[in-house]
């Protein structure tokens, strides 16, 4: 079993910054991917970025220029840097990792862009 728990999540003014980060615990060796998803409101949950083993990273579009992911194994932590952010970014975020071909999912945290 792999725990998640997310923090840093909250209200941000549009073209703020947030920092959000996962630290995972349990039964975490060899974890594979980790990395972020987001959910907003009446949508599907789209990935945000991840970052594999080696280190590569996976990111959508909308990241560009603005969302940095970072991960430390010696610390078992995926932490997300959001800047300039908009009225868009809002959404509830969920912490990932997959380990043995398992997925596990945090229980998200939210992150509200407004004015």
């Amino acid at each position: 079993q792999v725990n998640l728990v997310e923090s840093g999540g909250g209200l941000v003014q549009p073209g703020g910054s947030l920092y959000l980060s996962c630290e995972a615990s349990g039964d975490i060796a060899i974890l594979s991917d980790m990395g972020w998803y987001r959910q907003a409101p009446g949508k599907q949950r789209e990935l945000v970025a991840i970052v594999d083993s080696a280190g590569r990273t996976t990111t959508a579009d909308f990241v560009k220029g603005r969302f940095a992911i970072s991960r430390d194994d010696a610390k078992d932590t995926v932490d997300l840097q959001i800047d300039k952010m908009k009225p868009e970014d809002s959404g509830v975020y969920y912490c990932y990792a997959v380990r043995r071909g398992l997925t596990y999912w945090g229980t998200g945290i939210l992150v509200t862009v407004s004015s």
